[in-house]
């Protein structure tokens, strides 16, 4: 391919000069025209070019040999003058706003080794030509809006050592070109439009590090050429179709790996029992996949794991007392922080031994099992916890007094269960917390008070009870998003306070004996998109502020005592899908 040179045709015979550089950088100037921090304020006559900002120069020949303008949020295009700056060997553009496509003109620069134009709105192909480069040891367009193939002339490029495209919108295949190029250390093809297997080519990298393919349609087996890849840090290939099982001696030929997420693919087998031969192992995904038997009980050895995600294994476990085994054995995991093993067939009971994990854990996620008994007290000394899902399970007995100690918990999920008793006054001190759910167990007794004590609170759902008595008009934080108090057996009326709820959207208190009348101040709710109030034994008129409320989608006041007339104004509320008034003694007109 001809390539044009963008040189005055007086010099375009001569040799490239510190000339030739002033020209090409000014001309890339003049294609940025947003320039919010002023980095080119210094690219002026005035001052050598070798010291404008993000300018490198050469000591010999005083020739431009690196442009580093990162995370200046410069807007414009990328002007194709840049491939008469023929000593460029570093180029680093990430972290702006740059639009347009990659200049072909690149290719010009044959010196050129690193080129990052990561994270800016860059569209069209990638350039095929790249291979006139043969220097390039990285080249990254990660978070763009490429499309297309990746070329497969960049199997040629003999010295690249990182090429990342990921998050993208790129299609196709991965090109089995790549897997020649012997240098490779660092390859990621995550979040585009990628299809096809993964060539088994790429598996003969033998000084590959890093290989990410995450969320793409890639499916077929895992090349197991992969698990020889001694040098292996990093294998990141969860949300694909890929299928196959591991190999039981992954940890003994992986013995370097960091990181392994297999996660939301198709993989199948037992979980290796190797896996606790790879010492350094920080972080393991291995959930929705197929996985089967138990959860090895030596992961305890891996001293450095920060995160073991099993969950959505439907027949990991045996519904049997020995399938929290493993549990035991994370004690020695002093650096956990997150534990997911939801949606799996585990049963037993919880052991006390569960309180000895690491003090670090935030997340802790064990929902959607049968696992059964009482909730341990033992769980209190995880004082850590931001989130703790424990839903639907076979739990009994009391939701625990202490949990109000876990001043850093933000979601607490006990939904599901066969937990009784009073709901405990303490969780009102959780301050943090953001997401309560209760529904569907046994509870009795009233609201507790308290609950307004917790500000951050946006969602509280404690439906589906035999909780009984009013709501307090202290319980109702002003930051609920969405609130369903329905099928219980609350009595009393709605406390005008319903009307700071400002920012609500979804508000159900049906099913549940409350009497008197709306509230007028529910007008205030501007926000609200679901209301459901059926199956009470509310009375009076209905108050004209709900015509207030331009965002209402659904609303069922049915089977109640309302009366009078229904306020004409609600037929302005242009967004109304759904509006049930049957079974009250409301008249209006035909």
């Amino acid at each position: 391919m001809t390539l044009l040179c963008f040189q005055p045709a007086a010099t375009a015979a001569a040799s490239p000069t510190n000339e030739t550089d002033r020209v090409a950088l000014l001309k890339f100037k003049e294609m940025i025209p947003n320039d919010p921090f002023n980095i080119f304020t210094s690219w002026n006559d005035s001052i050598h070019l070798c010291n404008w900002q993000g300018v490198t120069c050469g000591r010999k020949h005083q020739r431009v040999t690196g442009l580093e303008l990162s995370a200046y949020t410069l807007g414009g295009s990328i002007s194709p003058y840049i491939g008469n700056l023929s000593f460029l060997s570093f180029v680093d553009f990430s972290g702006n706003f740059l639009h347009g496509e990659i200049p072909q003109q690149l290719a010009h620069l044959f010196r050129l080794k690193h080129l990052n134009l990561s994270s800016n709105l860059l569209a069209g192909e990638i350039p095929s030509n790249f291979t006139n480069c043969p220097q390039l040891r990285v080249l990254d367009f990660l978070g763009n809006n490429l499309t297309g193939n990746i070329p497969i002339e960049l199997g040629s490029l003999k010295r690249l050592e990182l090429l990342d495209v990921s998050t993208n919108h790129l299609t196709g295949g991965i090109p089995p070109s790549l897997g020649n190029v012997s240098s490779l250390q660092a390859l990621d093809f995550s979040l585009n439009y990628f299809v096809g297997n993964i060539p088994d080519e790429i598996g003969h990298l033998q000084s590959l590090f890093y290989f990410g393919v995450v969320e793409n349609d890639m499916f077929g087996t895992f090349p197991y050429s992969f698990y020889n890849i001694s040098t292996l840090k990093s294998i990141e290939v969860g949300s694909n179709r890929l299928n196959g099982t591991l190999p039981a001696n992954i940890g003994l030929t992986l013995s370097n790996l960091l990181n392994l997420n297999i996660g939301y693919n198709e993989f199948s087998g037992p979980i290796p029992v190797s896996l606790s031969n790879a010492s350094q192992l920080e972080f393991l995904y291995l959930s929705e996949n197929n996985f089967v038997g138990q959860v090895p009980t030596d992961l305890g050895n891996l001293l450095h794991l920060s995160l073991l995600d099993v969950g959505e294994n439907l027949n990991l476990g045996s519904n049997s007392a020995k399938d929290l085994d493993f549990l035991t054995s994370l004690e020695n995991c002093t650096k956990l922080e997150v534990l997911a093993f939801s949606l799996n067939n585990f049963g037993g009971s919880l052991p006390h031994s569960i309180g000895n994990l690491s003090k670090q854990l935030s997340t802790l996620y064990m929902g959607a099992n049968q696992i059964f008994g009482t909730i341990p007290k033992a769980l209190e000394n995880l004082i850590n916890l931001s989130i703790l899902d424990m839903s639907e399970n076979l739990f009994t007995g009391t939701i625990p007094t202490y949990f109000g100690k876990l001043q850093k918990l933000q979601e607490l999920s006990l939904y599901g269960n066969i937990l009784s008793g009073d709901i405990p006054s303490s969780l009102g001190n959780l301050t943090r917390l953001g997401d309560l759910n209760l529904y569907q167990n046994k509870l009795e007794g009233s609201i507790p008070s308290s609950f307004g004590n917790c500000k951050s609170l946006q969602l509280l759902n404690i439906s589906k009870n035999n909780l009984s008595g009013a709501v307090p008009e202290t319980s109702l934080s002003s930051q609920l998003l969405r609130l369903d108090l329905s099928q219980n057996s609350l009595t009393g009326i709605l406390p005008m306070e319903v009307g700071n709820l400002k920012n609500i959207y979804y508000f159900d208190v049906s099913e549940n004996n409350f009497l008197g009348e709306i509230p007028e101040t529910i007008g205030n709710c501007l926000s609200l998109q679901n209301l459901y109030l059926q199956d009470n034994s509310f009375e009076g008129n209905l108050p004209p502020s709900l015509a207030s409320l331009k965002n209402l989608h659904y609303a069922n006041l049915s089977r109640n005592n309302f009366s009078g007339i229904i306020p004409k104004d609600l037929q302005k509320v242009s967004v109304l899908l759904y509006l049930n008034l049957s079974f009250n003694n409301l008249v209006g007109e035909n």
